[in-house]
């Protein structure tokens, strides 16, 4: 059998699903149905937003399905006259075994990491701001466990020194797409191997967990590298930030979107600021200096150091702890 002879539901919200959504479509793939999340109001003008797949969905022609409820009746039953062979979810909500056990050859998630590794909400931060040296992309078969179902294709991918979130995220996005369609190819032939994840220390497992405001603070305490790779894990969005501090009280924060390491001892505070009042801004940290390259000041647009000092002139009489 081949891939393009499946009845395929795909599942997803992000613009992170919609380059597989929008490949397969290309290549000729029968998707009979877009599942995705309900429209909601967001923003300052609660103006009702559509997900990313559902404008896709929309422009392709697609029919689409908006479940509250992923349980609900008249979904499973609108999911049941789909008669659906295979389902492919990629950034979409934990899905119940009445949904992703109905494909006649079940339902596969794409996942941006090299699974076992950073299972959960956020892998590709996580892989950046731990340091890793490469992450990639994996598909796997859906289960009653998160991000734990057995394995079906992976591909590796770099990252380089100059990688950010938002690199990562474009390069994986797009690599995501030539494995969803691998992966189809596989599970309609029937040449493939699913590798279960089993007798794993979880012990040695790196998770992903979705990450908040609070864990986008810089801690000035830490060394260079870490804080540099913190930054990077961050940037574009949702960034790194730090408070601002003037004679020990709190005056604002910036959002830190580049900055470069330079090693070196010193007996300053860690978070002190040092700025030549053009272009140069330098924070402490332990073992060294931050140069800032990129930041934005709370309630300013982003800019270039030198136009952010010409409105900040005594900004080197601030602190960052």
């Amino acid at each position: 059998m081949k891939g393009k002879d499946l009845r395929i539901v795909f599942m997803g919200t992000p613009e992170f699903a919609v380059a597989s959504l929008k490949r397969l479509v290309e290549e000729g793939y029968n998707i009979v149905a877009v599942v995705t999340t309900p429209d909601k109001p967001a923003g300052r003008g609660q103006k009702i937003h559509e997900s990313d797949v559902k404008v896709a969905a929309k422009e392709l022609g697609l029919p689409i399905l908006q479940p509250e409820k992923l349980r609900d009746p008249e979904f499973v039953a609108a999911m049941q006259e789909l008669k659906p062979d295979l389902g492919i979810v990629i950034a979409f909500r934990m899905l119940p075994e009445v949904i992703w056990a109905m494909p006649k050859y079940g339902t596969f998630n794409l996942h941006a990491s090299l699974l076992p590794q950073y299972r959960g909400a956020a892998p590709i931060n996580w892989a950046i701001i731990n340091g890793e040296k490469e992450t990639g992309i994996t598909t796997f078969l859906l289960n009653h466990e998160i991000d734990k179902g057995a394995i079906i294709a992976q591909h590796t991918e770099p990252i380089l020194p100059e990688d950010n979130i938002g690199t990562m995220y474009d390069k994986l996005m797009t690599k995501g797409c030539d494995l969803v369609v691998d992966t189809v190819e596989k599970i309609a032939s029937g040449d493939y191997t699913a590798i279960e994840q089993m007798h794993i220390d979880e012990a040695t497992l790196k998770p992903a967990p979705k990450i908040f405001k609070d864990d986008c603070r810089i801690d000035w305490t830490w060394e260079g590298e870490r804080i540099v790779n913190f930054v990077r894990g961050l940037s574009p969005y949702p960034a790194a930030w730090t408070p601002l501090y003037l004679n020990g009280e709190e005056r604002g924060s910036a959002k830190i979107f580049e900055v470069k390491f330079e090693a070196k001892s010193h007996n300053d505070a860690v978070g002190k600021i040092t700025s030549d009042g053009k272009d140069s801004i330098k924070v402490t940290c332990a073992n060294g200096v931050i140069h800032i390259l990129s930041m934005q000041m709370a309630g300013k647009k982003r800019m270039s150091n030198r136009d952010l000092m010409l409105g900040f002139r005594d900004l080197d009489s601030y602190s960052m702890r």
